[in-house]
């Protein structure tokens, strides 16, 4: 079975928006200024040798309209050669391949695809999907890139009404620019005092 993993860029008060694109947010970008060669390298390999993704349509359009423009790159070059599973009620106008619609039934649908054989899966951005696989336990880690910045505004990391889970810490690593890194497990439902 193929494990999933959640990787996401996020701020202290938990905003993984990025871009304007996704409506309107007045901080495009702010991941830029704590970028190093450590940091690149640590999000390389959390991602791993070889993927696939797990894409929401919304952030499926953003990566398409980038990284196949992008120049060659280690990341580049991964992203572009993993098959994107795509959350989308139109899989015919997908283009940015090798892609595959995950299906009209967003669970079974992830359920099929990690019961086949691959690469481990990734799933960034995406803030939709993120609550519905953890409350069908559908996520193994998360790898959350947290960078130094409070914003106030944005779309967060898990939706309002999420259902309480506990993780356990895997791994933390901190770059020198301040933005650490840490690796979470999946460790089921929320146990309580």
């Amino acid at each position: 079975m193929r494990k999933l993993k959640i990787i996401e860029h996020i701020s202290l008060d938990g905003v993984i928006q990025h871009s304007a694109d996704d409506g309107d947010f007045p901080y495009s970008d702010w991941t830029a200024p704590y970028r190093t060669p450590a940091g690149r390298d640590a999000v390389m390999a959390a991602h791993g040798e070889r993927f696939d993704l797990l894409l929401g349509r919304r952030t499926y359009d953003i990566w398409s309209g980038f990284w196949p423009k992008a120049p060659s790159s280690p990341l580049a070059d991964r992203l572009n050669a993993a098959t994107k599973y795509v959350a989308t009620h139109r899989p015919e106008s997908l283009e940015w391949g090798p892609f595959e619609g995950v299906g009209p039934d967003i669970v079974e649908g992830v359920r099929r695809i990690k019961s086949q054989d691959g690469p481990g899966l990734v799933l960034s951005g995406s803030s939709t999907l993120t609550s519905t696989l953890l409350e069908h336990g559908l996520a193994d880690e998360a790898v959350l890139i947290v960078s130094p910045v409070l914003l106030g505004t944005g779309k967060r990391f898990f939706a309002e009404g999420t259902p309480a889970h506990a993780f356990e810490l895997v791994s933390t690593t901190a770059t020198p620019s301040g933005v650490i890194l840490s690796t979470y497990k999946v460790a089921g439902p929320l146990k309580t005092g």
